[in-house]
């Protein structure tokens, strides 16, 4: 079997995600890492928190903390999140790790090496109250374009344009308050892109045609608008310093990478980190050094990290002028929207994962997340829908299902898978109508086709209650008990089907539906599509239990509390 590296776009550390980060990344990674090892494949799912840059410095700030202890409690934080959605990554690690500083570092030098970073004076704000040359973020002030009086000296994230720290009007420092700003002249090293293009425009011709055309297009635009020289360094207090025997001059200036230069090494970081916990039988290298013949390389991201993805970290592999893994297949998401706006974390508009992991069991959002996944365009969350969904997909048709097969044959013929009656036309057509629909399944899970794969296994569990109202055992049962117990017994043989192949997506619901069988060795990891046609491998006499009801069916009331509490529309200029 083949083995399949998978990596999601790098949460940041300030604060917990909504169910945009959640859905546009890492969610379908799991997703699809969970598949593959039901299949057999080799799969190693790295992850970690990104930990650098501006905006953990200012978030520690407002802590009271310092930044290293801010950043390892906003990982574990985070962690714990993850681990209530059930995300099983084999390891989570963190950009701020010795592992990562050192890759950083050999990759920079590496660069050098090949003449393909400059040292370059540019004018930088500098704030003498604070002592320090102020990075974009560190600069705050009202909106040259909408009055905007909190804008950042890179970004306006009200009216979203772009700016630079001179545009502001009345800047000041985000540190110290102070207005008391100059422009001077220091220094900072450069990724010499310009010198790339051909390169990476070779690489990205040889693949774009294979990634979904949301990836390809943005990764092509940047290309033809051209790569530009990036300076990589930046005056913080905090990431992976420049190391002092190349540049000793920087190094002396407390100069450190920037965040989106050691962000996607992080990935590599985080494998080695993986990797040092055990290395007597794990090897980092294997998966990322002279590894183009043995690994597929799958990425998951948002829209806005496509151009990170797609060039500039291709770029700064390709540039080293060693084998290092890059990407085979980039799986990019657009947004989720709440009510047609924004998400935000830092107005906290929307919901927010902690959130919702209090409000319901992972496998609700899982699902409606997986259902609904932005691939195509856009989609919106609103409480309606999601409601809806659960109540119509999760409770009636899964849940009521397993419930009402379980409760009657319980009923009716005690703790036990129930004997009696032979396969019929029925049961015949029922099979082959299962493995058609599992074999969509499997075809859009291999091909990453979240929606899709979430609406066939949808037509999955509703083939099941299409078999039961036709069969209607709670009838049979009046004139032919032996006829009742053939239609139970295949309804089971249902249920331990949609336990197994449902696990990608509901895993928790799915365990539920397992455990409910006191099946001998119960091994199976995957049931095939030629496997699924006969429905047998529940045999008469093994025992079985009625679980708790799997989803909870939401009530009017639900919906106006959940409205309530997070607003049922977005914000003003969202």
């Amino acid at each position: 079997m083949a083995r399949h590296l998978i990596t999601s776009a790098l949460p940041y550390i300030n604060g917990i995600k909504h169910l945009g980060n959640m859905v546009g990344s890492m969610l379908p990674a799991d997703v699809y890492a969970r598949y593959l090892r039901q299949r057999g494949h080799d799969v190693l799912y790295i992850c970690a928190t990104d930990e650098h840059g501006t905006p953990a410095e200012l978030a520690a700030k407002e802590q009271g903390l310092p930044v290293a202890e801010f950043c390892a409690q906003a990982h574990d934080a985070q962690k714990a999140v993850y681990d209530g959605f059930g995300l099983a990554f084999d390891y989570f690690g963190r950009s701020s790790s010795p592992q990562n500083r050192e890759i950083t570092q050999h990759f920079a030098r590496r660069l050098n090496e090949n003449g393909f970073i400059e040292e370059r004076a540019i004018r930088q704000v500098y704030s003498p109250t604070d002592g320090r040359f102020l990075p974009d973020r560190y600069v705050v002030g009202t909106c040259p374009h909408c009055g905007y009086d909190k804008a950042r000296g890179d970004q306006c994230e009200n009216c979203t344009r772009v700016l630079d720290p001179t545009d502001l009007i009345d800047p000041r420092s985000a540190i110290s308050g102070s207005t008391d700003l100059e422009v001077r002249e220091t220094k900072h090293l450069f990724l010499l892109q310009s010198k790339l293009q051909h390169e990476v425009e070779e690489w990205v011709a040889a693949h774009e045609n294979d990634w979904p055309q949301l990836a390809s297009s943005i990764a092509r635009k940047w290309l033809t608008e051209g790569l530009h020289d990036r300076a990589i360094t930046r005056d913080l207090d905090w990431g992976v310093p420049v190391p002092a025997d190349t540049w000793p001059e920087l190094a002396a200036e407390g100069k450190v990478f920037y965040v989106w230069f050691d962000a996607p090494i992080e990935y590599i970081g985080a494998t080695k980190e993986w990797s040092d916990r055990d290395p007597e039988n794990r090897d980092w290298k294997s998966w990322w050094y002279e590894s183009d013949a043995t690994v597929r390389y799958t990425e998951f991201m948002a829209k806005d990290n496509v151009p990170f993805h797609t060039v500039m970290f291709p770029a700064t592999e390709l540039g080293v002028r060693e084998p290092w893994k890059k990407v085979d297949y980039v799986k990019a998401f657009n947004w989720l929207t709440y009510y047609g706006g924004k998400f935000s974390t830092s107005q906290k508009r929307g919901v927010f994962t902690d959130q919702a992991l209090d409000i319901l069991p992972a496998d609700y959002w899982r699902y409606f997340l997986i259902a609904n996944a932005p691939e195509s365009d856009d989609s919106s969350f609103t409480w309606e829908h999601f409601t809806a969904t659960v109540n119509k997909d999760l409770a009636d048709t899964l849940g009521n299902f397993v419930n009402r097969v379980l409760s009657f044959s319980k009923k009716r013929f005690g703790e036990a898978v129930p004997e009696g009656g032979e396969p019929g036309e029925a049961e015949r057509k029922l099979g082959e109508e299962i493995a058609r629909l599992l074999a969509d399944y499997e075809t859009q899970l291999e091909a990453l086709q979240f929606r899709k794969a979430a609406a066939a296994l949808r037509a999955l569990w509703s083939a099941g209650n299409s078999y039961l109202e036709e069969k209607a055992p709670w009838l049979e049962i009046k004139t032919s008990p032996e006829a009742a117990a053939l239609t139970l017994r295949t309804a089971m043989n249902l249920i331990h089907l949609y336990a197994v192949v449902s696990e990608p997506i509901i895993p928790s619901a799915s365990a539920e539906m397992r455990a409910a069988f006191a099946l001998p060795e119960d091994k199976a990891t995957w049931i095939t599509p030629a496997e699924a046609k006969s429905l047998s491998a529940l045999t008469p006499g093994i025992p079985f239990t009625v679980p708790p009801v799997l989803f909870a069916k939401l009530t009017d009331d639900d919906l106006e509390t959940y409205k309530e509490r997070f607003g049922g529309e977005p914000a003003e200029n969202s």
